[in-house]
């Protein structure tokens, strides 16, 4: 089954008309996308945009095969001209399935907005799924086997492809396309580096591709390391590398403090900001976590207020206790988490905060630990396979940055 996307941007396409900001001043040339569009086979449209037949064209498609055209979402704006030769658009009622004279089954999929998803089967068995904009699949429904191409605003709601993931409908070898790009998302190379993350890719207007070709399919890395300074945006930038999972466990490093009312908040927005599917552990011993065989991925914030736990346990901050034995302990303490994520079977991905660029403290105590994390971060970032800082919420790779797939 071909898929042809004449277009792979959000309905207003990108850039938005009279926009000025700085996403849309970056989309122009080949990084321009218009309204997301499909052609299946030449003989099925999925969303008619303006401009179908040029679009087309561009590609080196034609449209004058086209048997079925559909809709997937309320068109805002003023009505579509459908070009001449091309049947009236429809909307399929959820649930119920279409089979084309070319042999291409096409099933209506409920959707927690409003619109329609379509399940398409073609001829040769192969299949994709393609969700509209900012959508979701309405119910978790396990599919047999996973879709070949799964087309959905992937930064948009990543929770969908986690359901999706879920439900076993995307599995390891789906090639998964992020469509209705907007210029709420990043452009360029941190776009691509966003979806490799979560295990997708974007290609350009006019690409056209086989269901079932694999060689595309990103690599997520397993473990993932994210240096910050306060308020960077680390914890961010790790929530959003797993967004896109399922069953996530995070690893809360930070405890509670009685009377704290402002530690409390800080707490709640962590813990509001994270999808409903994912588990929550108060712990710090990470130990056993990563040395289970099996499981979610884990999201360790962080690894800093893991040092000062592990620290306060073995009296660190005192200068007697330290040259009494306290060094020594803290070393091995430090030496069995990085052995732990470095024979660990299971996605990692940790925050820790980056210090040591500003002041010198003022205490022995102070400069113990600012050397301490410094010398935990090496060790833990020596063990992963992506390496990222965050600098102004901008993630800048340090380790494990292959060229992100362009488009």
């Amino acid at each position: 089954m071909d898929v042809t996307l004449l277009g792979t941007g959000a309905p207003a396409g990108l850039p938005r008309p009279d926009c000025p900001c700085a996403v849309c001043a970056d989309s122009t040339g080949a990084r321009a996308r218009a309204a997301t569009a499909l052609l299946v086979d030449g003989t099925l449209l999925i969303d008619l945009t303006p401009g179908p037949a040029l679009a087309a064209a561009r590609a080196g498609q034609s449209l004058h095969g086209v048997r079925q055209v559909l809709l997937s979402h309320p068109q805002d704006g003023p009505a579509l001209e459908v070009p001449p030769g091309l049947p009236a658009p429809v909307r399929v009622p959820d649930g119920q399935e279409l089979v084309l004279i070319s042999g291409h089954r096409v099933e209506a999929v409920a959707l927690d907005t409003p619109g329609t998803g379509y399940a398409v089967t073609g001829p040769d068995g192969q299949r994709l799924l393609y969700l509209p904009p900012g959508a979701s699949p309405a119910g978790a429904r396990d599919t047999e086997t996973p879709y070949d191409t799964v087309l959905l605003d992937v930064l948009g709601r990543p929770e969908a492809l986690a359901k999706l993931r879920g439900t076993q409908a995307v599995g390891a070898t789906t090639d998964v396309l992020a469509v209705h790009i907007d210029h709420t998302q990043p452009p360029g190379a941190e776009l691509h580096r966003r979806l490799a993350a979560a295990g997708a890719r974007a290609v350009a207007d006019g690409t056209s591709l086989s269901a079932g070709d694999f060689r595309d399919v990103p690599d997520v890395p397993r473990r993932t390391l994210v240096l910050g300074g306060a308020r960077s945006g680390k914890s961010a930038e790790a929530e959003r590398r797993l967004a896109a999972f399922p069953e996530v466990l995070y690893v809360a490093t930070g405890g509670s403090r009685d009377g704290d009312h402002e530690w409390a908040a800080r707490i709640g927005a962590h813990r509001e900001r994270r999808p409903a599917t994912w588990r929550t552990a108060e712990t710090c011993d990470l130990v056993p976590l990563l040395a289970e065989p099996a499981g979610p991925p884990l999201l360790i914030d962080c690894l800093a207020l893991w040092l000062t736990h592990t620290m306060d346990a073995v009296d660190a901050w005192s200068d007697e206790a330290w040259v009494r034995g306290a060094e020594r302990e803290l070393g091995e303490r430090v030496g069995e988490l990085v052995a732990a994520v470095r024979a660990t079977g299971r996605t990692v991905v940790a925050v820790s905060n980056e210090v040591g660029a500003g002041i010198v403290p003022a205490t022995a105590a102070g400069r113990r630990f600012r050397d301490a994390l410094g010398q935990l971060n090496a060790a833990v970032a020596a063990e992963c396979e992506h390496v990222l800082l965050v600098v102004a919420g901008h993630a800048l790779p340090l380790r494990g940055a292959r060229e992100p797939f362009q488009g």
